[in-house]
């Protein structure tokens, strides 16, 4: 029966017994959110308006214990809501007891193949239990044991669709992984949740190509309330992976579609949360925390910006306080932009002036904008530390590094 869109009775849902129930929610400045019902992961709501949750993957031997609580902690300090890792093996599903127990965010477990690492990832604590129905061996005889466990367990599921794992009917059917194809085995899926009276799953139907992934999650959301996982699957390398993320994810979340991202990227997990959590700040979907602003390289710039900003950048790197830096390279657009900053710099002939709150405190020699800048920037934040004023889980600004090509 399918899980058709009600406002009255999603606003009814109770929370999950595992999370707090704290009436969490969290608007678009663009668009009222989409009505989904709400689960929980762990302490995490998901759907129902809450806060849209960043999540990442670690890349270590899920069995190493060590080295995946390490990247756990580092994740967690670039502001990861919630991590999964992945279950191969036996010996990765021995390890979750331990990284559950001592994981300082919820931990979900991935499953594929081997329904028997699906219940022995309940047993050991997980907060949810990623399954992909199309490679789970019989699912159609375990379906139903799994979604009892986790009811007993009081946890929830995330069912996940893609092309890779696509039905070959349905793949045949519709021509390939259309977002009319990857949508019908989404409801497919969810629906064998559902005749056994289970809800408490959230759904992903990634692709890599951006506007198929978009068209995909549109058409899903028009077919019911369940809380949707956004992402590109196999995005690429760091650059292009945050390119595709950003429009795919800003295209569905400024249509209020979205309420749980992944940025998957060929890269350090780290920097897929670093990118996720700017992505939602900037789309005012998070309180704005550390900020870097700074103007474009052009003919009218009269000190290097690509370095100054690169070096300011780099020099504020591990500043959490959310203040806004504004490095710029001219007195076309310099002044007011460092105006409307916290702290900023408008340089020129030589020389730069220092901006606090839109006013000129001194000026200084080209040679020592970076420093004035840094500590400056170091004082304003000691100050909002003082001051109670730092974000739970603030970030540093995402840093790009400059590729010089004479280095």
């Amino acid at each position: 029966m399918m899980n058709t869109l009600n406002t009255e009775k999603s606003a009814e849902k109770p929370f999950r017994k595992t999370g707090n129930p704290v009436e969490l929610t969290s608007e678009s400045p663009l668009h009222p959110r989409r009505k989904s019902h709400r689960i929980m992961v762990g302490s995490v709501p998901v759907g129902g308006g809450a806060p849209i949750s960043v999540q990442s993957m670690t890349n270590t031997l899920t069995a190493n214990v060590p080295a995946t609580l390490q990247q756990i902690a580092e994740l967690t300090a670039a502001g990861c809501d919630i991590v999964r890792v992945a279950v191969p093996s036996q010996d990765d599903a021995d390890a979750l007891p331990e990284i559950c127990r001592k994981s300082p965010v919820p931990i979900i477990a991935d499953i594929h193949f081997q329904s028997k690492y699906v219940f022995q990832a309940i047993d050991a604590g997980c907060a949810a239990v990623r399954v992909n129905p199309g490679n789970i061996r019989k699912f159609n005889e375990v379906g139903p044991s799994i979604c009892k466990a986790a009811t007993d367990a009081g946890i929830s599921l995330r069912i996940g669709v893609n092309a890779g794992s696509l039905d070959k009917e349905l793949y045949a059917k519709y021509g390939g992984s259309t977002p009319e194809a990857l949508v019908a085995s989404a409801l497919k899926e969810a629906h064998m949740f559902e005749d056994v009276g289970f809800h408490d799953f959230k759904i992903s139907v990634k692709h890599h190509d951006v506007i198929t992934m978009v068209e995909t999650y549109r058409l899903l959301a028009s077919k019911g309330d369940w809380p949707l996982h956004l992402g590109v699957t196999e995005a690429g390398p760091a650059w292009q992976g945050t390119i595709k993320s950003c429009l795919a994810f800003g295209a569905l979340l400024a249509e209020g579609i979205g309420d749980t991202i992944r940025v998957s990227l060929s890269a350090p997990p780290v920097e897929e949360v670093k990118v996720g959590c700017k992505l939602l700040e900037y789309m005012g979907l998070r309180p704005r925390k550390f900020d870097i602003i700074s103007c474009p390289s052009c003919g009218r710039a009269q000190v290097d910006v690509i370095q100054l900003a690169s070096a300011v950048t780099e020099g504020l790197k591990d500043v959490t306080a959310p203040i806004r830096v504004a490095v710029m390279g001219c007195i076309v657009n310099g002044p007011g932009e460092a105006r409307e900053a916290d702290l900023g710099v408008a340089s020129g002939n030589g020389k730069g002036q220092i901006f606090i709150k839109g006013k000129v405190i001194e000026t200084v020699p080209e040679d020592q904008i970076v420093d004035t800048l840094l500590t400056k920037a170091q004082e304003i934040a000691a100050q909002m530390e003082a001051d109670g004023l730092v974000p739970a889980n603030a970030t540093g600004p995402v840093v790009v590094p400059i590729q010089h090509p004479n280095r």
